[in-house]
C-alpha cells in the first residue's frame, strides 16, 4: 500500500506548524535555519506551507468577522505551545484542505520567512501583506512585519513607506518608527522615520499618533493632514497641518517623481539624492536658496542638474562621479 498520504500528511502538519510561527511573528535565527532547511528537502514543502498560511490568513479573518467565532484557549506556555493549538485548529476546521487549495490559487501571500522587507537606493516597492494590507516601500527603506492574532505591529526601521490598511478592528495596526508610534484599523497613511521623529501624512481615514510612553501626546489625524511627531523633546512636539494637495505632492515618490512648488534647490537636492548613488553638489550657497517649480523623475539626477543649471544661469560639473552645480 502507498505511503503517499501519510507522507502527504506529515508534509501538512509541519507547513500548519511553520505557518503559526511564522504568523506568531520574527523567527529565531535556529528557526530560520530549520525552516530553510525544510523547504529544501522537498520542492513540495514551500507550496505546503503557501497553503498553510492562506488557510491561516482566512481562519483569522473568519473569526475577526464572526460575532460567534469560538474563542481559542490562550496558550502561554510557549510559542511551540501556541503553535500547536494553532495547528491543530488548522487540522480540524471544516474544509481547511480544500479551502487552501482553492484560496492558493487567487491570494497574493509574501515570500517565506519574509519578516523583514528592504529596498535599495533607489528602488520603490511595492509588497502585498498577508491580512490583505498592502506597504509600499521607498527607496533605502525597512520594515520589520509582525502580523499577530492581536495587532499587526510594523517596526519602520529606516526610510519611508505609505500603507493601505486591511480593515480588521480585532488587530489594530500599528507602525514604530523609533518612539513615535502610529495606530489605524483600516486606512491609508505614510510615515517617513527620521533621527527622534517622524512625518505622518493620512491620505484616508483616521489615524492616531503618539510617543511611547507619553500617551499624552496622543493626535488623531484625519485625510488630508500631516504631522511632524518628535520624540527628542520635552514634551513631545506634533504639529498638525491639513493640505491635502501638499500629502499628495510629498507621496508623489510612489509613481518615481519629485514634486517641486517653490521649495529651495538646496531641499530638492536633498530629496533627489535619497535616490540615486550619483549625488548632486551644490557648489554655491546662492545656487541653494533659488526656488523650483515642477515635476522631475527621481531617477534622472542629471536631467535635473541640467534643468537647475538653465534656470539659475549655474554649471553642471562632473565631479568624482558626481554632478556639481556651480556658478
Amino acid at each position: 500500500m502507498s505511503n503517499a498520504r501519510p507522507v502527504a500528511k506529515m508534509t501538512d502538519d509541519h507547513a500548519a506548524l511553520w505557518a503559526t510561527r511564522l504568523d506568531l511573528g520574527t523567527l529565531a535565527v535556529d528557526q530560520e535555519a530549520a525552516l530553510e532547511a525544510w523547504l529544501a528537502e522537498n520542492p513540495l514543502h514551500q507550496g505546503a506551507l503557501l497553503r498553510a498560511q492562506a488557510t491561516l490568513a482566512y481562519l483569522d479573518r473568519g473569526r475577526a468577522l464572526s460575532s460567534t467565532a469560538v474563542r481559542q484557549e490562550e496558550c502561554r506556555a510557549s510559542n511551540d505551545a501556541t503553535a500547536l493549538d494553532r495547528r491543530r485548529f488548522l487540522r480540524y476546521s471544516a474544509g481547511a484542505g480544500a479551502l487552501a487549495a482553492g484560496l492558493g490559487a487567487i491570494m497574493i501571500v509574501p515570500r517565506l520567512g519574509r519578516d523583514d522587507i528592504r529596498t535599495d537606493i533607489g528602488e520603490v516597492r511595492r509588497v502585498p501583506l498577508a491580512d490583505g494590507s498592502v506597504a509600499v516601500l521607498n527607496t533605502a527603506s525597512r520594515l520589520a512585519v509582525a502580523l499577530r492574532p492581536k495587532q499587526r505591529a510594523i517596526q519602520l526601521e529606516e526610510g519611508e513607506a505609505w500603507f493601505q490598511v486591511a480593515h480588521d478592528k480585532s488587530r489594530p495596526f500599528v507602525v514604530k518608527a523609533g518612539d513615535v508610534r502610529v495606530r489605524a484599523v483600516g486606512t491609508a497613511f505614510a510615515v517617513r522615520r527620521r533621527a527622534e521623529s517622524a512625518d505622518v501624512l493620512v491620505t484616508e481615514g483616521v489615524v492616531e499618533t503618539w510617543i511611547e510612553g507619553r500617551e499624552g501626546s496622543l493626535r488623531r489625524l484625519t485625510a488630508g493632514d500631516r504631522s511632524y511627531v518628535s520624540a527628542g523633546v520635552q514634551p513631545a512636539a506634533s504639529t498638525v497641518q491639513n493640505i491635502p494637495q501638499e500629502v499628495e505632492r510629498a507621496l508623489a515618490w510612489r509613481s518615481g517623481e519629485i514634486v517641486l512648488d517653490g521649495q529651495s534647490v538646496e531641499y530638492a537636492v536633498a530629496e533627489l539624492n535619497r535616490y540615486n548613488r550619483q549625488h548632486i553638489l551644490i557648489g554655491d550657497t546662492a545656487i541653494g536658496r533659488e526656488r523650483l517649480i515642477g515635476y522631475f523623475r527621481t531617477n534622472d539626477p542629471a536631467k535635473f542638474a541640467r534643468a537647475v543649471a538653465e534656470m539659475t544661469g549655474a554649471q553642471v560639473v562632473e565631479k568624482e562621479g558626481d554632478l556639481l552645480l556651480t556658478q
